[in-house]
């Protein structure tokens, strides 16, 4: 069953200024049998409109962002981090930017306080990928994980690429700050961290799938349940471009043929299979379904 909701938190600035903003956090629902799966807002990134559009066919790229009321100059994408309660686990996908990457965002422990669940009762964390707004909330300002008491996973394609010393060089100017962030948070948890490939499952009814392109050792999460859903990461990165044209090329993959199959491939399958879908940076929280359209595909809300 999918529902949604909204929670409404006060941050310490509003509480000590009541008429001060509010942030409302917007948080989305999926139930899988005895398996309760949560969307919190880590807030959002700000985008200069051609790291994804860029160099795409111009004219036709226009209509579609112009049809889901969309500027070319900025993008402002959700992030959503995933929660998982099996009455057994409490497994977060990913932990957001913290502080470090772009005000907007790194809101996780405010979204996590707005559901009572602390950084005690993390018990597991599942990577799907070392980008800043995915990675660099793992450390706290100690440098010392966030989570003192989770299991932390990511592909062992993933952990090799960022932890490889020559990756900072070949991975391009734009991105040199992406590695070096990346190197130096997952040499802390490198003793420990379990390493994962295609097919492996990091826990009971969590398959990890591998799908590359975005970064080279990516991994979406695939949940058992009667209505099966996957926690797609960045491999689907949008619900307008990624969605209507999935085969053009986006200025947010490092390797942007590779990802443009994996997203082919995969919104086919999704929209055969009628899997649930948890989008990172998919709007209202996320959660949806693929739908066949005339041309290309069509990212379903859950309402």
């Amino acid at each position: 069953m999918l529902t949604r909701r909204h929670l409404l938190t006060a941050t310490a600035a509003a509480l000590a200024a009541p008429l001060a903003p509010r942030r409302v956090w917007a948080a989305s629902t999926l139930t899988l049998g005895s398996t309760q799966i949560d969307t919190l807002s880590d807030g959002n990134l700000v985008l200069p409109g051609d790291f994804i559009l860029g160099g795409m066919p111009q004219e036709e790229m226009q209509a579609i962002v112009t049809k889901y009321g969309l500027p070319t100059d900025q993008l402002t994408p959700p992030c959503n981090v995933t929660l998982l309660r099996d009455g057994t686990n409490t497994v977060l996908f990913d932990l957001g930017a913290g502080p470090d990457f772009q005000p907007s965002a790194g809101k996780l422990m405010e979204a996590l306080d707005a559901i009572s669940v602390t950084i005690d009762d993390i018990t597991h964390v599942l990577f799907t990928h070392a980008h800043p707004d995915h990675l660099w909330g793992l450390l706290d300002e100690f440098d010392e994980p966030v989570f003192p008491n989770a299991e932390y996973m990511i592909g062992q394609v993933e952990f090799d690429y960022w932890t490889n010393p020559d990756t900072v060089a070949s991975i391009g100017e734009a991105r040199a700050t992406f590695a070096v962030g990346a190197a130096r948070r997952l040499a802390v948890i490198a003793d420990s961290v379990r390493l994962l490939a295609d097919g492996d499952e990091p826990l009971p009814g969590i398959a990890a799938r591998l799908t590359p392109g975005h970064t080279p050792g990516h991994l979406a999460f695939e949940i058992a349940g009667p209505t099966p859903a996957m926690v797609l990461g960045d491999c689907i990165g949008n619900h307008h471009v990624a969605f209507e044209r999935p085969e053009w090329a986006s200025g947010s993959d490092q390797d942007k043929d590779l990802a443009a199959a994996t997203r082919v491939s995969l919104l086919d399958r999704l929209a055969t299979d009628g899997h649930a879908i948890i989008g990172y940076h998919l709007p209202s929280g996320g959660i949806g379904r693929v739908t066949r359209a005339d041309t290309g595909y069509r990212f379903a809300e859950e309402v």
